[in-house]
């Protein structure tokens, strides 16, 4: 018989999986698999445990929202074996199930976990880290990280841009210097994400246009820090419209980049506090990670 892994974080999003996991555990049984079941303990246990023990598994499924699944393909990506992923969504924004077209229903995304076809997508190393589908630095970063557990669930999408408001008093800027394609760019800046997303914060289209999962590059977006409230506007603007690489917004593709700067910069992957970095180096690694997903709904690849 097969084995599966299943790793869940029990208090993501409203906490709904409760009373979603004997339709999820009977959905893999029926497909033919002996199932270890694990709720998460603490920060950092779904990565350990991957690490410890998924070699001994042929599918790894993961339960919850965008940092649980961080820390499992951190886990995978630390593992000799690549294993497959499967993953069910729980938490308040979902942003890289979104882009993968996986369903919200629990049992549905339970039956595409088991019985989906895979897709080999892009991971990004970050130093000695990992993440799925987005890091970043600068304005309302913070408020994925800091905004409590109770006010997500209540709030959902809305917790996010609640608590970035409450800093718009008193923008913090970075002065950087991006390298990348020897190219070059000494500029300050207000934010910056590089991604490999649909969606971010559960916003679609913010990432840019012709975004694929599997192409082995980043979609960059760095916006400078604007000297008045016009310039400010035109940034909200652009943003809106999606419009790239207006005079205040720099928008590239890229497979690895390096940013560094003369004072520590707090910096976000896939939603949790990544630490305080003077340096970064960040790399695409192309098609890293299986993770299954609905042949219908699945992402274009190349």
């Amino acid at each position: 018989m097969k084995k599966l892994l299943f790793i869940f974080n029990p208090y993501s999003g409203k906490a709904l999986i409760k009373n979603q996991l004997f339709v999820i555990i009977d959905t893999m049984v029926k497909a033919g698999y002996e199932v270890t079941v694990h709720p998460t303990q603490k920060a950092g246990d779904a990565r350990e445990k991957v690490m410890k023990d998924a070699d001994g598994y042929d599918l790894v499924v993961c339960s919850g929202g965008d940092g649980t699944l961080d820390e499992v393909v951190a886990g995978i990506m630390s593992c000799e074996k690549k294993m497959p992923l499967g993953y069910i969504p729980a938490g308040s924004t979902n942003d890289f199930g979104t882009s993968l077209g996986i369903s919200k229903d629990m049992e549905k995304a339970a039956r595409t976990a088991v019985s989906g076809t895979g897709f080999r997508c892009d991971v990004g190393s970050f130093n000695e880290e990992f993440f799925v589908y987005v890091a970043a630095f600068g304005l309302f970063t913070a408020v994925s990280y800091t905004t409590s557990q109770e006010w997500k669930n209540i709030l959902g999408h809305a917790a996010y841009i609640i608590g970035g408001f409450k800093c718009l008093h008193d923008i913090p800027s970075y002065l950087l210097q991006v390298e990348y394609d020897n190219r070059r760019i000494i500029d300050e800046f207000i934010f910056g994400m590089i991604t490999n997303s649909t969606s971010v914060g559960g916003f679609k289209g913010m990432t840019g246009r012709d975004v694929l999962l599997d192409d082995g590059v980043f979609e960059v977006t760095l916006i400078k820090k604007p000297k008045n409230p016009i310039e400010l506007n035109e940034i909200i603007v652009s943003l809106v419209n999606h419009v790239d690489n207006t005079d205040l917004v720099y928008s590239f593709k890229t497979s690895e980049l390096q940013l560094s700067s003369g004072h520590e910069i707090p910096w976000t992957l896939d939603g949790e506090f990544g630490g305080k970095h003077t340096e970064v180096i960040i790399k695409n690694r192309k098609q890293a990670v299986e993770i299954m997903t609905d042949e219908t709904q699945k992402p274009t690849s190349k």
